[in-house]
C-alpha cells in the first residue's frame, strides 16, 4: 500500500489492469455497469477503461449482446513472461525426463500473493482426473506445490502468508486449520517434499518439492500428479517421491550455477 502512494504510481495503469483481471471463469463476459463493480471503480472510469482496451483489441463487444469479453489479444502478455522467464527453459528439461521416468504429469509452478501459479506442465498420457492449463492458480496452505514453496520459509513467514488467506475446505479430506498445515509443513521439510491427498480436488494426489535459489529462498516448486485411481500414498512415497526429490535439486542446482 506504500508504494501507491509514491508519486510514480500510475493509477490509471492499475485500474486497467484491474478491468482485465476482472474477467474470469465465473465471469466471461460483462456489461460496463458489471465491470465497474467487478474491478472496483466507478462507472465513468469503467466507460473509459473499457473503451481504451477495446481500441486496444483487448477486450471487445459482443454484437447481439452488447457485452464484453477478453480477445486472443490478452494472451500475448501471459505468452511474453513464458518466453522470458529462464527459469522455465531450465526447468522444462527436467520436468520432461521427470514425467517420462514416472509416466505422470509434472509441472512447475511460481508463487504469487499467496498462491502458485502453472508455468510448465508435462502432461501424462494415462488419465489425470483434473485439467491445469498453464495459469491456473491454486491455494498454497491446501497443495503440495504451497507446502513445498512454504516448507522452505521461515514458520514466521509461512505464518504471516497463511494468515491472510481465506483459508477454505474443499472437500472433505482438507487442511485449513493452521496448527495442521504448520505440522505438515514441518514434515515436509524434515522428508524434502509436500504431500496433498485429495484436499483440493478428489481423486486428485500430488507431490511437491522446491527449487531453492543461491540465498536459500525458495523461488518455485516442482510437484508430480498421481491421481489415487493409481496410486496409494504408500507407493507414491516409496516411488515418486525419490525422483522428484532429486529432480527438484538438480534444478535448484541449474539455478544456483547461474546466479
Amino acid at each position: 500500500m506504500e508504494r501507491r502512494k509514491n508519486p510514480l504510481f500510475n493509477q490509471s495503469l492499475e485500474k486497467g489492469l484491474a478491468l482485465l483481471c476482472a474477467f474470469g471463469g465465473h465471469k466471461k463476459t460483462m456489461t460496463i455497469s458489471e465491470l465497474a463493480q467487478a474491478s472496483g471503480m466507478n462507472k465513468s472510469s469503467a466507460q473509459r477503461m473499457t473503451y481504451t482496451l477495446e481500441t486496444l483489441g483487448y477486450i471487445e463487444k459482443h454484437p447481439r449482446t452488447g457485452r464484453f469479453r477478453l480477445t486472443v489479444r490478452v494472451l500475448q502478455l501471459g505468452l511474453n513472461y513464458l518466453y522470458a522467464n529462464a527459469l522455465i527453459d531450465m526447468a522444462n528439461p527436467f520436468l520432461s525426463e521427470l514425467s517420462n521416468i514416472t509416466g505422470e504429469t509434472a509441472c512447475l509452478t511460481e508463487p504469487d500473493d499467496g498462491e502458485m501459479v502453472y508455468v510448465s506442465r508435462f502432461v501424462s498420457a494415462s488419465f489425470v482426473p483434473v485439467h491445469m492449463p498453464i495459469g491456473s492458480r491454486i491455494p498454497m496452505y491446501c497443495t503440495s506445490a504451497g507446502r513445498a514453496y512454504l516448507s522452505a520459509l521461515t514458520d514466521e513467514q509461512c505464518q504471516e502468508i497463511l494468515q491472510k488467506q481465506d483459508r477454505v475446505k474443499h472437500t472433505v479430506h482438507t487442511k485449513y486449520k493452521l496448527p495442521d498445515i504448520m505440522s505438515e509443513l514441518q514434515a515436509a521439510r524434515r522428508r524434502g517434499y509436500a504431500v496433498n491427498t485429495e484436499e483440493l480436488f478428489l481423486g486428485d494426489m500430488t507431490l511437491g518439492a522446491p527449487v531453492i535459489n543461491n540465498q536459500g529462498h525458495p523461488i518455485a516448486a516442482v510437484h508430480i500428479v498421481a491421481p489415487t485411481g493409481r496410486w496409494d500414498l504408500r507407493r507414491a512415497r516409496a516411488k515418486l517421491a525419490p525422483v522428484l526429490v532429486s529432480t527438484a535439486r538438480s534444478l535448484s542446482n541449474a539455478v544456483r550455477g547461474l546466479e
